[in-house]
């Protein structure tokens, strides 16, 4: 297990090395490995030798020059000793560099043949990616390989987490292992917020979306022809107590939490209250950078907030409020904002309400006057 998970863990730097490198020229690529020490004589030595196993000083200074950071003839021979060992690895050498070794690798492969294909470099990269896990594998590397164990046991388990999810609407290929996943923050879309209500009233059962019940053409003529959607019956996705469990557990957030702003806005034609249920959610996004332990900076990346909700029996949507980019630092908006806007609804949605002859068993779906019309 452990040789899988470390070769796993090499492919996965590779890819990442092959993307930061990916179209660049020679001195393009030198210059993204060392950034600002791409002037360092030192540097500058330590790379090429990692590259170039065993070559001499004359080839140090060739190379030096073709890379437009030419070194003192005087200075090669030091260099040399001190970095051209046959001693040295490319272990040392991702070290010296504060790199890993197979982004040290991939950069000179990658510098000599600017083409390399990602099958090319895989094929090419058995030796080094061996060579890089040799760490993990010892017998002394205890507490790391445990930390191993522990993460891949993690992605196992979200891996098998995701085929569920997506029979409820999750709209990703994937879910992303972490923490913020594991208490419910993980992305999302509000289709797919607003589908998963609709599976929550329908008492577990996923219905098909359709947003065109029927399509007429050239009415009136011997050319009438009329396109209508085939009827689904629905897929079951929850059990029924579990979704009913869910249905009350959804209204007890509008009657006493996070949406009680809205209990009480939407009425029957008599008067009595229609129960309603969601579930608010916010967010402050932000790129936060830590030094020492302490937060020294942090960039806004984007303000959500959104309230999920059914209404009755019969109704359910997403309302959501979204700001990205750096204005997002300017807003303080929670969830009361959807819930405010829903509120400020609920009169004209009660005014069509009543106005309207309610089509028995499909959810979702009114007749006002001899127009049909899906909410």
């Amino acid at each position: 297990m452990l040789e899988e998970m470390a070769d796993k863990e090499s492919r996965q730097y590779l890819a990442r090395a092959y993307a930061k490198y990916q179209g660049l020229e020679s001195s393009a690529v030198l210059e993204r490995l060392l950034g600002a020490r791409a002037h360092s004589p030192r540097h500058l030595a330590m790379v090429f030798f990692a590259w170039f196993p065993g070559a001499d000083r004359e080839a140090l200074l060739r190379w030096a020059d073709a890379q437009g950071h030419p070194l003192a003839a005087d200075e090669a021979p030091k260099l040399v000793r001190a970095y051209g060992s046959e001693k040295l690895t490319l272990l040392d050498y991702g070290y010296l560099l504060d790199r890993h070794p197979l982004e040290v690798w991939s950069a000179g492969e990658m510098s000599r043949t600017p083409a390399v294909t990602w099958a090319e470099l895989m094929a090419r990269s058995d030796a080094p990616r061996r060579l890089a896990s040799t760490w993990l594998l010892q017998e002394r590397q205890r507490h790391p390989q445990d930390l191993r164990v522990r993460i891949q046991m993690e992605q196992d388990a979200f891996a098998r987490m995701t085929p569920y999810w997506r029979r409820l609407g999750f709209p990703f290929e994937q879910l992303v292992p972490s923490y913020a996943t594991a208490i419910g923050s993980s992305a999302d879309r509000p289709a797919a917020l607003a589908e998963l209500m609709g599976i929550i009233l329908n008492d577990g059962i996923r219905r098909p979306t359709s947003s065109i019940e029927a399509l007429r053409f050239a009415a009136d003529t011997p050319y009438h022809t009329v396109f209508q959607p085939a009827p689904s019956t629905g897929e079951r996705v929850l059990p029924m107590p579990v979704a009913r469990a869910l249905r009350r557990a959804l209204a007890e957030v509008v009657e006493s939490g996070t949406a009680h702003r809205v209990a009480g806005a939407f009425q029957e034609p008599g008067g009595k209250p229609i129960v309603i249920g969601g579930k608010t959610g916010s967010g402050d996004n932000r790129f936060d950078t830590f030094a020492g332990g302490r937060l020294i900076a942090s960039r806004p990346v984007s303000r959500t907030a959104a309230f999920a909700f059914y209404i009755g029996d019969r109704y359910f949507g997403i309302i959501t409020a979204s700001v990205a980019g750096k204005a997002a630092g300017e807003y303080q908006f929670t969830s009361a904002l959807p819930l405010s806007v829903l509120r400020l609804l609920a009169p004209a949605i009660n005014t069509s309400a009543r106005d309207v002859i309610v089509r028995p068993g499909v959810p979702g779906v009114i007749v006002q006057a001899q127009e049909r019309v899906s909410r």
